[in-house]
């Protein structure tokens, strides 16, 4: 895989991420979600290893997203 197509492979990934923050946090505006995400993305900026950056950056933004209300969920969801 070329560093192109590694690209689009990690923006589909991370497309696929908020997608599921804005499911499992319906009560926070999906413009913040992908504000959140975006912000967990650019910490991993130029790390060697990008396979398990769509799973680091959706846990960060589910802890970023628990502490804007100080709780999980507004519904369980899987994940």
């Amino acid at each position: 895989m070329d560093t192109e197509e590694r690209t689009e492979h990690e923006d589909h990934a991370v497309a696929q991420v908020i997608d599921r923050l804005a499911e499992r946090y319906p009560d926070r505006p999906r413009a913040f979600i992908e504000e959140v995400v975006t912000e967990e993305r650019h910490l991993l900026d130029g790390k060697p290893i990008r396979d398990y950056v769509p799973v680091l950056i959706e846990h960060g933004a589910k802890a970023k997203l628990r502490r804007v209300t100080g709780h999980g969920p507004a519904h369980p969801a899987h994940g």
